[in-house]
């Protein structure tokens, strides 16, 4: 049986204040401190979770420790980083630091939130030096975004744990559930900071290909809008880059 995924989107980071994208790998706001408090008292299924996978940008790795603290420091559960969760627009807000300091910082800012969490269930193998590069499979392209986000399905899909939480991005997470559903335009996303949804693979998904659909409470969400792809024209500072963009919408309309 493929796991039950937890996505959540990550707490308020600092570029969430006042549009301030500026802000390269923004922490969390002392706000956003709190919403993972408050997401740890109704998220039910703490006790559950046997991993958690979590994009590298600080603000998700703040969110995953803050929200998780508890079940860290008592079950030990492994952490791995995931750069294909990274956020999908090349803003200074989503570009992440070199591996070293990423890899360097992160148990810190777990460690402030789950003291007695052992670091050595930090996986940070898969935070590469092109991890914050923007380019290939990270690139603020169409056609990248949905190739990464179609192998983190994927790969999920194959891990061995039952019950998996996912802690990234408001815009890459509609690319990877494939899912529009109370998307905002001008947001870039349907997700508030720190909400979650419980997901589980479609049934006709299989290792090379798979799928998720919505299940349980979380399923009361908005009609999908018109304009799949807004966020990327939101977010994207290079001309160059949106013009890459419509043309492949174009070549895909035809």
């Amino acid at each position: 049986m493929p796991p039950t995924v937890y996505v959540i989107r990550h707490a308020q980071g600092e570029h969430n204040v006042n549009d301030s994208h500026h802000l390269r790998d923004a922490l969390l706001t002392e706000t956003g401190k709190r919403q993972c408090k408050e997401l740890q008292e109704k998220f039910s299924f703490l006790q559950d979770v046997e991993v958690i996978l979590t994009s590298p940008l600080r603000r998700t790795v703040q969110t995953a420790a803050r929200t998780f603290a508890p079940e860290l420091e008592k079950r030990q559960i492994p952490i791995v980083l995931v750069p294909k969760a990274q956020e999908i627009s090349s803003l200074a807000c989503d570009v992440g630091h070199d591996a070293e300091v990423t890899i360097t910082e992160a148990p810190k800012l777990i460690s402030d939130a789950a003291p007695s969490w052992d670091a050595s269930n930090l996986d940070t193998t898969l935070v590469d030096d092109s991890w914050n590069s923007k380019k290939g499979i990270y690139a603020s392209n169409l056609s990248a975004v949905h190739q990464r986000a179609a192998e983190m399905r994927n790969w999920i899909y194959n891990r061995p744990e039952k019950h998996i939480a996912l802690v990234t991005h408001g815009g890459f997470l509609h690319y990877f559930t494939e899912d529009w559903r109370g998307y905002v335009k001008g947001k870039g996303t349907g997700y508030l900071n720190c909400e979650y949804r419980k997901l589980e693979f479609t049934e006709d998904s299989n290792e090379t290909e798979s799928h998720l659909h919505e299940c349980g409470s979380t399923l009361e969400k908005h009609a999908r809008p018109a304009g799949l792809d807004d966020h990327l024209f939101h977010e994207s500072e290079e001309v160059g880059e949106a013009l890459m963009i419509r043309k492949e919408i174009s070549k895909q309309e035809r």
